[in-house]
């Protein structure tokens, strides 16, 4: 029996590592062909990542003298590890995730910080001081985001656990019971709210204009990944493209957990694949709406900036949400229906 669970969780976290690398860089072709033409450019073909890493693998991987060698070589590895863990936690097209358990959302929480945290590590360890610089800007832009974040996570937590029974802590548990089915005026605003703070907070996750103060070419040289070469700068490269895939999976776990071969009638297959591609549909315009748009009509904010904006207006944003959530489940029962 414990050997069957152990090759299942190994082969599907093969194949889940094979999924999100692709995923990730195809969506990061995408990302780049969209900003170009709104942009009135070109831009490069939809396969540009899959070279650009092809070509990062080919090339050495340079550690300057003055870096803590093991710990620069480890942090890029992290980073990849960490996302693809991410994917592990997350329904994929409605189906069960690879694992599972009581408080699997908490530690999605926690993995959301790592490839972060270990970008910074990385930036330390390199003894640049413009990757100093940088990683120091990453730690205080971790320290601006994660609350507003924790309060939205939590307020649709808190309406899950109102309006069903079941162990609301779990993302397969939320996932099979969307939010938008149990509110009412209130809570339909108050959860638009908190769908807002989210989807604020991704640019800033995934260091993208106009919260990419860690990495700034223009001011600190690419900050934090200043001294990264060759296949080290091609794992935090498939790192941001698995992770960008993993956070926009995530919104659509929760907010948009729904499928369209229930309104057909379709064999298993057809269901399967009719729902899968409508997944990947969610998970592109998600990623369309809060990073792709923001980061070509958006230009990048100071470090004072990104404080202000996360620590008053995210965080007001989803505070607002959380009581109107509550409001409307505990004082006033409008039903928009």
């Amino acid at each position: 029996m414990m050997g069957e669970l152990f090759f299942r969780v190994v082969m599907g976290t093969i194949g889940i590592t094979f999924f999100a690398i692709f995923f990730g860089l195809s969506y990061k072709g995408i990302d780049r062909k969209f900003a170009a033409h709104m942009q009135s450019r070109i831009g490069p073909p939809l396969r540009q990542p899959f070279r650009d890493v092809n070509k990062l693998l080919c090339k050495e991987s340079i550690v300057p003298e003055n870096a803590v060698s093991w710990l620069f070589n480890l942090a890029p590895v992290i980073c990849l590890a960490s996302s693809i863990t991410l994917l592990l936690y997350i329904p994929i097209a409605g189906y069960e995730p690879l694992l599972h358990g009581h408080g699997d959302l908490i530690l999605i929480l926690y993995l959301l910080t790592l490839p972060a945290l270990s970008m910074v590590a990385g930036g330390f360890a390199s003894g640049s001081p413009y990757a100093t610089v940088g990683a120091q800007r990453e730690m205080v832009t971790m320290m601006s985001y994660e609350f507003p974040l924790a309060v939205a996570i939590i307020a649709a937590v808190w309406k899950i656990s109102d309006s069903f029974k079941g162990d609301v802590f779990t993302l397969s548990f939320i996932s099979t019971h969307p939010l938008w089915n149990s509110v009412g005026l209130l809570g339909l605003i108050g959860l638009i709210l908190i769908l807002l703070s989210l989807v604020i907070v991704m640019p800033a996750e995934l260091s993208k204009i106009p919260f990419d103060v860690a990495e700034a070419e223009t001011e600190i040289a690419g900050g934090l990944l200043v001294e990264y070469s060759g296949r080290n700068l091609a794992l935090f490269y498939l790192a941001d493209g698995v992770k960008t895939f993993a956070l926009s999976s995530l919104v659509v776990a929760i907010f948009f957990p729904y499928g369209l071969s229930e309104f057909f009638a379709l064999g298993a297959v057809p269901s399967f694949a009719l729902d899968f591609l409508f997944f990947l549909l969610k998970v592109f315009l998600v990623m369309l709406f809060a990073i792709t748009l923001v980061r070509v009509g958006v230009a990048r904010l100071r470090i004072s900036q990104v404080v202000s904006t996360y620590w008053v207006a995210v965080t007001l944003m989803a505070l607002l949400g959380l009581v109107l959530l509550m409001w409307d489940s505990q004082v006033l029962s409008i039903k928009w229906w």
